[in-house]
């Protein structure tokens, strides 16, 4: 068995070469490189996928997050200094986008099947001065529930959803990224919905928000020549935006692949020692993308070790939690006991589209013959 790569984007990308060729060919001979035709149709193309009036390109994932929160202090919905509650389980940016506000992040710990937090862990941690969550679709598993819009209601919470890992995933029929207020999204390379360079987008159907986030990624800019607010330079570019619109076609398909191989991960996969993700039910099996297929295991070295004497590439999301990273010492926060477990044993197995039966047959009884 040759090498199985974790991640393989030329292998991910093969089968739209020739309309991404075609696409960028159309982008370098028509002069426009910002502020074309192909960002406003991916633009267009994202709001009606999403069910939503609203949605705009900015430049990363990142950005998405820290534009909404932006809009909202711009708005004096969100103060400086305010609280926005957010998973410990999360990749780093998430807690990025409230600090680079001048916003606390807060961080709670996840429910230990799901990894993502749940309404009865976030209520004791509301303040006066809580003005949002942040909901972290982490791995691509919807972490919605109709009780967050309850408590989002009763609180006066602002529910943004961080949709970076969740393109398509459904809840109930509708959208990640269409169940809160306002919701950013990474078109990273390797997202189910990806790039072939860094971009991002904000989705609302909020008109005050989507005009406010339109204008602080411009600079501020507000009509020719005029600034009204304190912006920056977050743009998603045509290449990039043409680049989504042949691949906005085929998502859907990509993220069947990968719940086909995660469920014959779940059916046939039989180790006492790893513990693997929470299956869903066949009538919802659509709230859930894939974008990684996570495995706990005590030992996690040995099982890497394990699996890369079989040529089976792996890789850990994420190894230190945001909230014991060195950026964030100053916050002194408490333990947060389930996310550090987690992150001292998570580790991610091949779920790509481009796997073959093959190799997916040899990844499955390779974890079975674990000895550990």
């Amino acid at each position: 068995m040759e090498v199985i790569e974790f991640l393989d984007l030329k292998k991910e990308n093969a089968p739209y070469l020739e309309p991404l060729f075609a696409a960028a060919q159309e982008v370098i001979q028509s002069g426009r490189y910002l502020f074309g035709g192909q960002v406003e149709t991916f633009q267009s193309a994202l709001a009606a996928y999403q069910s939503l009036p609203y949605a705009i390109g900015v430049g990363n994932g990142l950005d998405a997050l820290k534009l909404i929160l932006k809009g909202y202090m711009e708005l004096e919905v969100i103060n400086p200094g305010d609280e926005i509650i957010v998973p410990s389980n999360t990749f780093i940016a998430t807690f990025l986008s409230v600090s680079a506000c001048g916003l606390t992040p807060v961080p709670v710990d996840p429910h230990p099947k799901t990894y993502t937090i749940e309404p009865e862990s976030v209520i004791p941690k509301i303040t006066t001065k809580t003005k949002a969550v942040i909901l972290v679709h982490l791995y691509g598993r919807i972490a919605w529930s109709q009780e967050w819009e309850s408590m989002a209601k009763e609180h006066g919470l602002k529910l943004i959803e961080d949709n970076a890992q969740a393109f398509g995933a459904q809840w109930k029929g509708r959208k990640s990224g269409s169940l809160g207020d306002a919701a950013a999204f990474s078109f990273f390379p390797a997202k189910n919905l990806g790039a072939l360079g860094d971009a991002g987008a904000v989705v609302t159907n909020d008109d005050q928000l989507a005009k406010m986030v339109k204008s602080l990624s411009n600079y501020g800019l507000e009509s020719a020549g005029i600034y009204r607010v304190k912006g920056e330079n977050s743009r998603m570019d045509e290449l990039q935006a043409a680049f989504l619109n042949v691949k906005l076609k085929y998502v859907d398909h990509v993220n069947e692949k990968r719940r086909k191989i995660a469920e014959r991960y779940l059916e046939q996969m039989k180790h006492p020692g790893i513990c693997f993700p929470e299956g869903l039910p066949i009538e919802h099996r659509l709230s859930h993308v894939w974008h990684l297929f996570t495995v706990r295991h005590s030992n996690r070295p040995q099982l890497i070790n394990f699996l890369a004497g079989k040529r089976i590439k792996t890789h850990i999301h994420y190894p230190v939690p945001p909230h014991q990273q060195k950026a964030f010492s100053f916050h002194k926060w408490k333990s947060l006991p389930l996310a550090e477990e987690i992150h001292g044993e998570i580790l991610s197995l091949p779920c790509r589209p481009s796997l073959e039966e093959k190799e997916i047959d040899y990844i499955i009884r390779s974890i079975n013959a674990f000895p550990g």
